[in-house]
């Protein structure tokens, strides 16, 4: 079974293009899913958070309140690579976990979502890497269109990540997602197909023939 990643900015698509890839019958493990899973409540890695940042990121059922710790991950470097310490080898274990899973399924192909795959200097050991990408302008627009947040704060929200050209720059295949959804849909399979090619996998399991 061959892992492969998709990667990209905040509101550059990427989510966009993981929907189409299941619903093209590739299985996709979501990064952000599994960020969820392991700080949910009673797990050692909530518990971890809760002593290096304090009980009032926690909301009032005692799950992690993402807002409140998002407010000071952002606001601080140091911060953000703590909670990065914290969290980064407990996602990436349960990622290999349902990885393994899928191995015995029978499975061929599996895309790792994750936004932080360069940052984290993982973009080799998830090849090809494909990355979605979009014009700055039709980024912040959409951020500001899903959360109704100021423009200050969308500008901050893309500032903590690397710059999308720098993501394309080492990137096997680059989707564009600055049009349509159907758009980005059709180069979405586009993309499929080639790593189907490359890596020898039939790509009649996700297309028709």
């Amino acid at each position: 079974m061959h892992i492969f990643g998709l990667t990209g900015g905040i509101a550059s698509g990427k989510s966009t293009v993981a929907a189409r890839f299941r619903a093209r019958g590739l299985p996709v493990i979501d990064a952000d899913v599994l960020a969820r899973e392991v700080v949910s409540p009673g797990t050692a890695g909530l518990r971890e958070i809760v002593l290096a940042f304090g009980p009032d990121v926690l909301g009032p059922d005692g799950s992690l309140d993402r807002k409140a710790l998002a407010r000071v991950v952002f606001a601080d470097d140091a911060s953000r690579r703590q909670l990065n310490g914290i969290t980064h080898s407990r996602i990436m274990q349960l990622m290999m976990d349902k990885a393994a899973v899928l191995q015995r399924a029978g499975e061929p192909l599996v895309c790792f979502e994750a936004a932080l795959l360069v940052e984290n200097n993982l973009a080799d050991s998830f090849r090809p890497l494909v990355v979605v990408s979009c014009e700055p302008e039709v980024q912040l627009a959409r951020i500001l269109a899903r959360d109704a947040g100021s423009r200050e704060d969308a500008l901050a929200r893309i500032a903590v990540q690397k710059p999308l050209a720098e993501k394309v720059a080492v990137a096997d295949y680059v989707i564009d997602t600055h049009g349509s959804v159907e758009e980005s849909a059709q180069n979405a399979d586009q993309v499929l197909r080639a790593i189907c090619d490359n890596l020898a996998i039939d790509a009649t399991r996700y297309f028709a023939p």
